[in-house]
C-alpha cells in the first residue's frame, strides 16, 4: 500500500488571467509536516486553494492525486469529504452560529455519521485545555469579536475536531505573539500522526521554531526553486529570498 498522501504534478495555475504556478511538482507522504515558504505573491497560497480546486483558481496543466485519487477537477466541498482541511489567513466571521454548533455540523458532514452531544463535548473541552482556550468562547458567534489569535486557535480547534488525512495551514502564524504560535504549533504537534500530513505555508519561520518538519520547499514566482530540511528555513531567516529571486530570473 503506498505511503503517499498528496502529489501534485508539473501544476501550472492561473487567476484573473494571470499565470501564478509555473509547473510545480510536490510529493507528501503520510506522517510528514512540509512547509512551502516564499516572498509575497510567489504562489503560496494559490497552491492552497489549487489542491481544494477553488474555482478562482484555473488549471491549465497538470495533476494532483489525493490518496491514490485523482482530484484536480473534483468539487471543494467533496475533496473536503475525503480528508483535507485549510485553515485560512482571515477566519471568517459568522454572527449566529456559536462555535459548538458550527464545529457539531462540520463534523458530522465530514464523517457523515450523527454527532453523540456528550462524548463530542468532552472531545472539545479535552481540546480547548491543551490550546488553552476559553470555555465561554464556544457559545459565542463563530469569530466574531474574537481577537487574531483566537481565531487562529478556532482553526486549529477545527483541525483536531475533524481529524483530516491532511491539514493546509495558511499563513496561520501571521499576526500572531509568541504565546499564540506557541500555542498553534502544540495543536500541531497533537494532530500530527503517521496516517496523516500537514502542510504549513508561511513567509517567515516563526511557527517552525517549535515544531519540527520533515522538508521545506522555497516558492518563488510559481516555481519550486529549493526543497531542503528544517536549516532551509534557518538560512532564509538569516539570508532572505534574494539569491532564489535571481535564481528565477536569471533562468527566465
Amino acid at each position: 500500500m503506498s505511503n503517499k498522501l498528496l502529489e501534485i504534478k508539473n501544476l501550472f495555475v492561473k487567476a484573473e488571467e494571470k499565470e501564478i504556478l509555473k509547473g510545480i511538482d510536490l510529493t507528501i507522504n503520510k506522517g510528514e509536516i512540509h512547509v512551502i515558504m516564499g516572498p509575497n505573491g510567489s504562489g503560496k497560497t494559490t497552491t492552497a486553494n489549487a489542491i481544494l480546486n477553488n474555482p478562482e483558481y484555473i488549471k491549465e496543466k497538470g495533476e494532483i492525486i489525493f490518496d491514490g485519487k485523482n482530484i484536480t477537477n473534483t468539487k471543494t466541498d467533496e475533496i473536503a469529504r475525503q480528508g483535507v482541511f485549510m485553515s485560512f489567513q482571515l477566519p471568517e466571521e459568522i454572527p449566529g452560529i456559536s462555535v459548538t454548533n458550527f464545529l457539531k455540523y462540520a463534523k458530522s458532514k465530514a464523517t457523515g455519521k450523527p454527532i453523540k452531544v456528550f462524548q463530542f463535548k468532552d472531545e472539545l473541552a479535552k481540546y480547548m485545555e491543551e490550546l488553552n482556550m476559553n470555555p465561554k468562547n464556544m457559545e459565542r458567534s463563530l469569530n466574531v469579536g474574537f481577537s487574531g489569535g483566537e481565531k487562529k486557535k478556532n482553526e486549529i480547534l477545527q483541525m483536531l475536531v475533524l481529524n483530516p488525512k491532511l491539514a493546509i495551514l495558511d499563513e496561520t502564524d501571521s499576526g500572531l505573539d509568541v504565546d499564540a504560535i506557541r500555542t498553534v504549533s502544540k495543536g500541531i504537534e497533537m494532530f500530527k500522526n503517521k496516517d496523516n500530513a500537514v502542510l504549513i505555508i508561511t513567509h517567515n519561520t516563526k511557527i517552525l521554531k517549535n515544531l519540527t518538519v520533515d522538508y521545506v520547499h522555497v516558492l518563488v514566482d510559481g516555481h519550486i526553486v529549493k526543497t531542503g530540511g528544517q536549516e532551509l528555513a534557518s538560512e532564509i531567516e538569516e539570508e532572505g529570498y534574494g539569491k532564489y529571486k535571481k535564481e528565477v530570473s536569471n533562468n527566465e
